[in-house]
């Protein structure tokens, strides 16, 4: 069982995974990062649980819009899919 420690709001976290699987932690733990982070930008640190929180709605939300393209045979979800599998893939 491998071990990652990523940041997150300025606070660490060490998660459990898979072996092989620090990689994949990390891009995912980065793009979390990146939307509370815009959050911040907006209202501010307006504590850790509510930020977290709301970045987890607004990934859940693209999560969902990314599976009703999917069964709707892509269409016109593709490019948002591309775009926010860009996003987990950037290091």
């Amino acid at each position: 069982m491998g071990q990652v420690t990523v940041p997150v709001n300025g606070r660490s976290y060490t998660v459990s995974c898979d072996d092989g699987q620090e990689g994949r932690i990390r891009r995912l733990a980065q793009y979390v990062d990146a939307k509370v982070g815009e959050f911040v930008g907006t209202v501010g640190q307006v504590g850790e649980a509510r930020l977290l929180l709301l970045a987890a709605l607004v990934i859940a939300d693209e999560l969902s819009d990314a599976n009703e393209a999917a069964a709707n045979g892509g269409a016109g979800g593709t490019k948002r899919t591309a775009a926010i599998a860009a996003e987990l893939q950037t290091p």
